[in-house]
């Protein structure tokens, strides 16, 4: 039988995975005596937790009062956009030709994500349009690049759950735009894969203005 996890890695994945699904969201206080009684520990590992999440960007302690979750910044947006740009219209160009079993894979993301938009589960909608993305990076064959692109793992789904819940429209979008690109890269067509990836991450620039697409 498995031991449970450390007190502290308990506090640190509830309130992490909360942060990422948006049921903590931006601008809320979360205090060390309400997430002990939560997970069901003593308040030092939740401070260790605290200190992690900080660490990662997710919150702001106030020593005495609590943890702020920080709201995720348009300029957060735009950097990460930016980068995802970079990173992913490098890899489709080489992901293709497609490297066996990508499609397939892609293919069973593509039908996980509309099963998931189906059940209204924004949190696993936009874990699986993240794992659609990285799928693609990783079969790219550059694994400083893929290692780069995890990085963003975090701020991605906090994103995507974000976006979804101010644009809901965007979750049928999003899934045209993914079958788009998979009928790229499965028909070898490296210019109109990558001018997919553009245009699909294109919408997000447009939205940190304020606007809709």
């Amino acid at each position: 039988m498995a031991s449970a996890p450390p007190a502290a890695d308990r506090v640190y994945m509830h309130v992490k995975q909360a942060v990422l699904d948006r049921r903590y969201e931006g601008g809320t206080l979360l205090t060390e005596g309400e997430l002990a009684q939560a997970v069901g520990v003593s308040r030092t590992p939740v401070r260790e937790a605290l200190l992690k999440l900080e660490m990662e960007g997710l919150l702001k302690l106030y020593p005495k009062k609590g943890a702020l979750v920080l709201a995720v910044s348009a300029q957060e947006i735009a950097d990460v956009v930016e980068t995802r740009l970079l990173v992913e219209e490098f890899a489709v160009r080489r992901a293709v030709p497609p490297a066996p079993g990508l499609v397939e894979r892609l293919e069973e993301l593509l039908e996980e994500q509309k099963r998931r938009a189906e059940a209204g589960d924004l949190a696993e909608v936009a874990a699986t349009d993240r794992a659609f993305h990285a799928e693609i990076v990783q079969h790219a064959g550059n694994q400083i690049l893929a290692r780069l692109y995890d990085q963003l793992r975090d701020r991605q789904l906090r994103m995507g759950v974000a976006v979804m819940q101010s644009q809901p429209d965007r979750i049928a979008k999003n899934i045209v735009e993914h079958a788009e690109i998979l009928e790229r890269i499965k028909s070898g067509d490296v210019e109109g894969a990558a001018g997919c990836v553009r245009q699909h991450l294109s919408w997000v620039k447009v939205l940190v203005r304020g606007e809709a697409r």
